[in-house]
Order: structure tokens, then sequence, then C-alpha cells
């Protein structure tokens, strides 16, 4: 009873809370995303390879705080994300969701509607690959609503 009344004294003094830690991702977080305006909550983006007429690809570190995610959208050349920490959502337009963790590959085909984020109490990162470049074009459209997340 004593060990109960110590650990219920130290929850209700610390607020109930521990502190936060850092995602443990092999990449920099970033900076704050500036196609913000196509998400819900908040994301970095670290660029890792930029478009160039070498590669044909472009190569992001993209980090989702908890329940954090993307409008639904597609694109045209398809896309493969790589999954690096924490726990993520996946969804394609009329089917189930998935849960994502490290080491998780999802290959989008092109032109397939789908949002992706953070599951609703864990950071989330992964590698986006947008392959097939100059022609793959991003078509935002309309937010993921709390509903479809959860």
């Amino acid at each position: 009873m004593k060990k109960l009344l110590l650990i219920l004294s130290i929850f209700i003094i610390t607020g109930g809370v521990t502190m936060a830690t850092e995602l443990n991702q092999p990449f920099s977080k970033g900076e704050i995303n500036p196609y913000s305006k196509f998400f819900t909550g908040t994301t970095h983006l670290q660029r890792l390879v930029a478009k160039d007429d070498i590669w044909n690809s472009s190569i992001a570190n993209v980090t989702f705080d908890a329940g954090a995610r993307t409008n639904w959208h597609k694109h045209s050349g398809g896309q493969i994300l790589l999954v690096t920490a924490g726990e993520g959502r996946y969804q394609e337009k009329g089917k189930e969701i998935q849960i994502l963790k490290a080491g998780d590959v999802v290959k989008i085909p092109p032109n397939v509607e789908h949002w992706h984020g953070a599951s609703p109490n864990s950071e989330f990162a992964h590698i986006s690959i947008e392959p097939n470049l100059p022609d793959n074009e991003t078509t935002w459209l309309e937010p993921v609503t709390d509903k479809e997340y959860k």
C-alpha cells in the first residue's frame, strides 16, 4: 500500500507525464515541412537527394509528430516509402489502414490515391522516394478526416 501511495504521489507531483524522447532515426529531422498546407499536424522535411537530370528521383526524410498525416494524394510516377522509425499508418483509397513499423517498405503504384502519417500516439519517420522524374507529379487532394484516420 505504501508503494502504491508513493507511486501515485510521484505521478501527481510530476503532472503524470514523462519527458518526451527524440525519435531515433538515421537522418536529420530537418526543418518544418514547406508543404505543410497539404498535411494535418506538424511534419519536418530533410531533402536527401534533390531532383536532377542524372538520378531521376527525389529522396527525402519526412518526420511526423504523433497524429500528423498527409492529405489524400497521388503520384503520377508512384512513390516508395522506407520506414525508419516510430509507428505509422498507410492507406489506399477503398482499402484498410496498414500499420507501419521500422523496416517496412511500401511501394505505391502510379496514380493510386493514398495517405500516410504517424499513429495517434507515436512519432513516425520514413524516407520518401519519388521515382520516374521528371514526369512524376504529385496531386494533392482533400485532408484525411479524423473519422478516416481512426
